[in-house]
């Protein structure tokens, strides 16, 4: 278990809020981190793997002309992946994915190449970070930049209780 799962829940139900997920190039593996912490009922709603970008502009909402002009790895992309699965899943946050796990580049964009996004009440942040190693690891360390990007998120946030 990422123990930034734990931490990321442990901060939710402080607030009394709940999180939602899309995810592309994590493949669902950021919603089962978050899943194998006892008591994630309690604050997460569910995700989104919108694996192919067409389910990204008709499941998520994000833009179809940004897809088809930039490709799915772009920090808009993410940022609109969070709103929509945030609007979705009737959630109070959201995360969002997308980027380049490898072995290959994608839309001109590099291996390691990682666009991440967090979605609440004050408005989306996105970050981006370029990452190494193989296919699994890139996945991995993805996974715990974006636990880490809410938690920064909630830490910057009153709690809303």
């Amino acid at each position: 278990m990422n123990e930034r799962a734990a931490e990321a829940h442990a901060a939710l139900r402080e607030r009394g809020a709940t999180l939602a997920v899309a995810e592309s190039l994590t493949g669902g593996l950021l919603a089962a981190e978050l899943v194998a912490v006892a008591g994630a009922s309690q604050t997460f709603r569910g995700s989104v793997t919108a694996y192919a970008t067409d389910l990204k502009a008709s499941v998520l909402g994000v833009d179809e002309g940004l897809l088809a002009v930039h490709g799915a790895v772009h920090p808009v992309v993410a940022r609109q992946m969070a709103d929509g699965v945030r609007r979705l899943l009737r959630a109070d946050y959201a995360l969002a994915t997308t980027g380049v796990a490898g072995p290959d580049p994608q839309d001109g964009q590099p291996v390691g190449t990682v666009h991440l996004a967090v979605s609440g009440p004050s408005g989306t942040l996105t970050a981006s970070v370029r990452l190494s190693g193989d296919r699994t690891v890139v996945r991995r360390t993805a996974v715990t930049a974006a636990l880490e990007l809410l938690l920064e998120h909630l830490a910057s946030a009153e709690p809303s209780r």
